[in-house]
């Protein structure tokens, strides 16, 4: 018999916090115990489904107009308003699809959803990368935030900057946030922190620790 049934369990958190190792071992508990989880990694503007789109529209319109990755000529390119508003609009129509229809269908087929990042993952990200931009104002945001389910749990593992920038060194990630960027970041997530109803993991314990803190979380969710 299922431990779960269409419960959506959120994690959050800088990078180097652990994400990553504590989804991999809830998602081995959950199939232990009969569960065939769904691993949901999302990001606005990141996903699979926009990736392709992207990739069409470099076709298209030329990668100098829409270049890629993290340099002078991206920054350039979407000082123009009217390609980071595109930008910003066909992310936000993707989550649409993904939190709006697949996550939701998937809860009514009884799966259990392991969400690698959130919504307010990407609302940091938009409020990072794009500071002038008054999303929360935008309608389709607020379309968005309508259609998105609320998660039966959601997890916020912390640990200071130095920590992240020394693990991010480990891992030689491609693509680290910089101190000031991770500053920032951290403090969004403490701010947002105040009125979500988040499990905050103070994830410079061992890691045994945190997995047996998040594992209790999930036992009160069984039905």
């Amino acid at each position: 018999m299922a431990f779960l049934r269409g419960q959506l369990i959120a994690f959050s958190g800088i990078d180097g916090a652990g994400k990553s190792t504590q989804i991999q071992l809830l998602l081995d508990d959950l199939r232990k115990r009969g569960e065939s989880p769904i691993y949901l990694w999302t990001r606005g503007g990141y996903t699979g489904l926009f990736n392709a789109f992207k990739t069409g529209l470099r076709r298209v319109l030329g990668r100098r107009l829409l270049p890629s990755g993290r340099n002078e000529e991206r920054a350039r390119v979407f000082k123009k308003p009217w390609v980071r508003n595109l930008w910003l609009s066909i992310a936000i129509l993707d989550l649409m699809l993904v939190y709006g229809i697949y996550v939701r269908i998937s809860r009514i087929l009884g799966r259990v959803i392991i969400a690698d990042r959130y919504l307010w993952d990407t609302w940091i990200d938009f409020q990072l990368n794009f500071p002038d931009v008054k999303i929360d104002r935008w309608i389709l945001w607020r379309i968005l935030k309508g259609l998105t389910p609320e998660p039966d749990a959601s997890f916020l593992l912390i640990i200071p900057v130095e920590e992240s920038l020394r693990r991010s060194r480990q891992k030689n990630e491609p693509f680290p946030d910089s101190e000031d960027v991770l500053q920032r970041r951290l403090a969004l997530y403490k701010e947002l922190s105040s009125f979500n109803n988040w499990h905050v993991l103070d994830c410079l314990q061992p890691v045994e620790i945190v997995r047996d803190e998040i594992m209790g979380e999930v036992e009160k969710l069984r039905r």
